[in-house]
């Protein structure tokens, strides 16, 4: 009999001006899982990032590093991770951020979830599961994302507690089967195009609690361009989905 396959995992993590938080998180990531591949996407920092990068891979043949030449949003850089992993025959592509707020320790239990069901696209560390948490987030930081996913999860219809969160793993084969060309999110609603787009071609979604922190070095991408682009484009894919329910009725 042979051997069960071993699924190809490719963490990307997108950088920009995260020269204190890179090495300590990747170390972590590759402590959890000795078994992924990462892949650092710099926008060109002005802080050293991309350079501190390529000497960490310089020095481990697990880590690559893509140099994007301009800063370009968030959705792009993981874009391009995607089509990265797909050029070289990833089966799994996690995102993870650089800033040591995702728990590397939680990285097995999101690869589990995406096995353990066939039809699993993605695999979702969730902060507003039973079971996970946030911690060192200022109070109005708490309601503002706990609101923010409210809100989208009722407006879209969308059995995800946590639409916006940053740390998950997906399919590789539920990425192929969509027009990624398409999207054209560049901040956090991001992450709530790409979950409409696996739960619309039928994939399913899964859930796994975490405890997420606040960065410990440098500063929050959070704007309120970002906040903007987000309610702008969830309310304008609210009114879209319930137009066509109603024609589909």
């Amino acid at each position: 009999m042979s051997a069960p396959h071993q699924p190809r995992v490719l963490v990307v993590v997108p950088t920009y001006d995260e020269v204190q938080s890179l090495e300590p998180t990747v170390r972590g990531l590759l402590a959890a899982a000795p078994e992924v591949d990462v892949l650092v996407a710099d926008d060109a920092s002005p802080d050293g990032t991309g350079e501190l990068a390529d000497r960490l891979a310089a020095a481990d043949s697990r880590i690559s590093v893509l140099h994007r030449p301009i800063k370009d949003g968030l959705g792009r850089a993981y874009l391009a991770g995607f089509a990265w992993a797909a050029e070289r025959g990833y089966d799994v592509v996690v995102e993870m951020d650089a800033d040591g707020s995702h728990p590397a320790s939680a990285l097995p239990s999101l690869l589990d979830a995406l096995a353990a069901d066939a039809r699993c696209g993605v695999a979702i560390g969730s902060r507003w599961v039973s079971g996970g948490r946030v911690v060192d987030w200022p109070l109005p930081r708490r309601l503002l994302s706990r609101g923010a996913n409210s809100y989208a999860r009722i407006l879209l219809g969308a059995p995800v507690r946590d639409l916006t969160a940053g740390f998950r793993a997906y399919r590789a084969s539920a990425l192929a089967g969509l027009d990624l060309d398409s999207v054209d999110s560049r901040g956090y609603c991001f992450q709530i195009d790409m979950t409409l787009r696996i739960l619309d071609a039928g994939w399913g979604a899964r859930e796994v609690p975490i405890t997420f922190r606040d960065r410990v070095h440098g500063t929050s991408k959070m704007t309120g361009g970002i906040v903007g682009e987000a309610m702008r484009r969830v309310t304008l894919w609210g009114l879209q989905r319930r137009r066509l329910r109603r024609r589909t009725r």
